[in-house]
């Protein structure tokens, strides 16, 4: 069918992971980002822009070792340092592009590894879990196993801040009513993503989750990498979980080279911005 309006703007792609929902802009051919804390404000906006949980931009590879860079960045323009699912995604998009079942990226959590497997799903290497206080960051010297929070929660690092709670039950919990509370407390300097999960058996964990700069969204990657590295270190379960997350079900496997996520993707649509919303937020 022939466009009545042929595009002009600015390309992008919409994909999910579990639910987790994303933007993806590709400027591999550009000499400089395109994203702004601006542009990135306007395009989460589902009702006057586009909507996303996080938005990656990939960028050409800064490493001689690299497929290619991502950025991240969370709904209210600020930065994020990592996002498991975003990766998994745009993995996929980049190893399909290419003709190959591997890749390897560079974000702000460093080099990571991404494959994808026989049933389509992919699985990426988000690196070693971040255990002591400083590097989580959290802003003076607590046990990170147990902070000093109600809940008794755990920190952990996995590229951005993780604030983990275990409950009797997820699905009762408030997570529009605490969320922003733990996201806010003064014990996390940059903010933090916020996990409430229960045990459901030794290698199942049901998770919920509350995503700074972002809120309440169906599934987060590094969330999930951060939830079972937490229920391990709790004694709740082996180092191999699977997570029912509110958009679906991940597997993460904490190995000595790092924490490894598997998920499914999905590549819902392909739009292009116009010239005039792209003006209007430079």
């Amino acid at each position: 069918m022939t466009q009545i309006f042929p595009p002009q703007g600015l390309p992008f792609l919409k994909m999910h992971g579990a639910g987790n929902d994303f933007v993806v802009i590709d400027s591999r051919a550009r000499a400089e980002a395109v994203v702004t804390p601006a542009l990135a404000r306007a395009l989460g906006d589902r009702n006057r822009g586009v909507g996303f949980d996080q938005l990656a931009e990939i960028r050409a590879a800064t490493a001689a070792d690299s497929d290619f860079t991502l950025d991240f960045w969370n709904s209210d323009g600020s930065r994020a340092g990592a996002c498991g699912n975003a990766t998994r995604c745009v993995a996929d998009l980049v190893m399909r592009g290419l003709g190959r079942d591997a890749v390897s990226l560079t974000t702000a959590r460093g080099a990571l590894f991404a494959r994808r497997l026989t049933d389509g799903q992919v699985w990426v290497n988000m690196g070693a879990p971040q255990l002591d206080w400083a590097a989580v960051p959290l802003s003076q010297a607590v046990d990170p196993l147990h902070l000093p929070l109600p809940g008794d929660p755990v920190a952990v690092g996995m590229g951005n801040p993780h604030c983990v709670l275990f409950v009797a039950d997820a699905e009762a919990v408030d997570l529009a009513a605490l969320g922003p509370r733990y996201e806010h407390d003064a014990l996390y300097p940059q903010r933090t993503n916020v996990e409430f999960a229960s045990a459901l058996a030794p290698d199942h964990l049901r998770m919920r989750v509350w995503e700074r700069g972002t809120g309440i969204t169906l599934a987060c990657g590094s969330g999930a990498c951060a939830t079972a590295v937490a229920a391990h270190l709790r004694g709740l379960t082996g180092r191999q979980v699977t997570l029912t997350l509110d958009g679906g079900v991940l597997q993460v496997d904490w190995r000595d080279d790092g924490v490894w996520l598997t998920g499914p993707v999905a590549h819902v649509f392909d739009g292009w911005l116009s010239p005039d919303f792209l003006a209007a937020h430079p």
